[in-house]
């Protein structure tokens, strides 16, 4: 298992705001938890870290940071 936060530059959409938005875990398996740290907390689970960065990445404006 390894950690990642997610780490927004520019906020696209109004809503996550910068900074660090979200902390995660991706298991051995490759799939991966995410935590929302934002007003709009929720939990949601991703078949890879690869849909992590598809989903919320925005073409590069988001970051996975991997966790040492």
């Amino acid at each position: 298992m390894r950690t990642f936060e997610l780490v927004r530059h520019e906020d696209e959409t109004g809503v996550s705001g910068t900074g660090k938005v979200a902390e995660g875990i991706e298991f051995s398996n490759g799939k991966c938890a995410m935590s929302w740290i934002t007003s709009f907390a929720s939990v949601a689970v991703y078949d890879s870290i690869q849909l992590v960065k598809q989903i919320h990445g925005h073409d590069g404006k988001t970051e996975i940071r991997w966790v040492e």
